[in-house]
C-alpha cells in the first residue's frame, strides 16, 4: 500500500509538471525538457559504466546532451540559424578526440555508448522541438507554437499504458499470448491492442477539440504512438536486461529512473516527426 501511494502521488505530480510546462509557453517546455535530457543522459552514463571496460565522460555527455536540445530548440523556434549547432559538433569532436589520450583498453566501449547516448536518449527529447515549432506554410519565416502536438504524444503514450494494464488484467487470462515474452515475461498481445484502441480514442477527442489533422490522421498518430511505444519500452527492457539491472534510477519514486519513465517516448517521439511529416506532405 505504501509503495502504491508513492507511484500514485509521483504519478500525479510527474504528470501536472509536464502538462503545466508544455502549456505554459515555450520558455517553461524548453527549460524542462533541457533538464530531463541532461538528467536522461547522466543517468544512462551511469549505468553504462557500471560495466566492465566502460568509461565514458559522463559530464561532457551530459552536455552534449543538454547543447544539441538547446540547438534545437533554438533552431526551431527561428531564434538562431544553423551556427548553433558548433558547440555541439565541437563537444562530439571532443569525445572522439579525447580517446586518443586516455589510453583506455577499449575505447570502442566508451565511442559507442557516448554516441549511443546522443542518438537513443538525446537526440528524442531534442526532436520534440520538431513538434512543438512549426513553420507556417503560408508563411515560411513565421513559427507556429503547436503545444498540443507534444502533448498528444505523452497522452497517447499513458492512454496506451492504461489500456494495456486493464485489458490485459482483464483478458490476459483468456488471451495468453505474449508480445515478447524473452523480454518482458508480462506483456500480451490483447493488452497492447487494448492500449492502441484507447490511444485511438484519445486521439479522436483531441480532433474534436483541435481538427489540425483529419480524424483519421490523429487515431493513425495515436496507432503509431502506440506502436512505437511498445517499442520503446521493450528495447529499454532489452538495455536493462544486458546491463543485468532492474531499474535505470531512483530519481522518481516508485517508478525507477528517467529511463524507466520515458522509454517508450525515446522510439514515440522520432516516429511521430516522421509520421507528421508524411501526413503534412500528403495534405492528410
Amino acid at each position: 500500500m505504501k509503495n502504491f501511494i508513492t507511484r500514485t502521488l509521483t504519478s500525479i505530480l510527474f504528470v501536472a509538471v509536464l502538462v503545466g510546462c508544455i502549456l505554459y509557453g515555450r520558455h517553461s517546455f524548453g527549460g524542462l525538457f533541457v533538464l530531463i535530457t541532461a538528467l536522461s543522459v547522466a543517468e544512462f552514463c551511469r549505468i553504462v559504466n557500471a560495466r566492465e571496460g566502460v568509461q565514458v565522460n559522463a559530464v561532457i555527455t551530459t552536455i552534449s546532451g543538454a547543447l544539441l536540445f538547446m540547438a534545437f530548440y533554438l533552431y526551431a523556434s527561428g531564434s538562431c540559424d544553423a551556427a548553433i549547432f558548433f558547440p555541439y559538433l565541437l563537444s562530439l569532436l571532443y569525445l572522439l578526440v579525447s580517446e586518443l589520450y586516455l589510453k583506455q583498453e577499449n575505447p570502442l566501449n566508451n565511442w559507442a555508448y557516448a554516441l549511443m547516448a546522443q542518438l537513443y536518449v538525446a537526440l528524442p527529447f531534442a526532436l520534440l522541438n520538431v513538434l512543438y515549432f512549426q513553420t507556417d506554410p503560408a508563411h515560411p519565416t513565421f513559427v507556429v507554437e503547436h503545444w498540443n502536438v507534444p502533448l498528444a504524444v505523452f497522452c497517447f503514450l499513458w492512454a496506451s499504458d492504461a489500456g494495456a494494464y486493464c485489458v490485459g488484467s482483464v483478458l490476459g487470462r483468456y488471451f495468453p499470448a505474449r508480445l515478447f515474452p524473452r523480454i518482458s515475461p508480462k506483456k500480451s498481445w490483447v493488452g497492447s491492442i487494448g492500449g492502441g484502441l484507447l490511444a485511438m480514442a484519445v486521439a479522436a477527442v483531441f480532433h474534436h477539440f483541435d481538427p489540425m489533422f483529419s480524424l483519421p490522421a490523429w487515431m493513425g498518430f495515436g496507432l503509431v504512438v502506440t506502436v512505437f511505444g511498445t517499442w520503446g519500452d521493450l528495447v529499454e527492457s532489452l538495455i536493462k536486461r544486458t546491463l543485468g539491472i532492474k531499474d535505470s534510477g531512483h530519481v522518481l519514486p516508485g517508478h525507477g529512473g528517467m529511463l524507466d519513465r520515458f522509454d517508450s517516448s525515446l522510439l514515440a517521439i522520432p516516429a511521430s516527426v516522421v509520421y507528421l511529416h508524411l501526413v503534412q506532405m500528403y495534405g492528410c
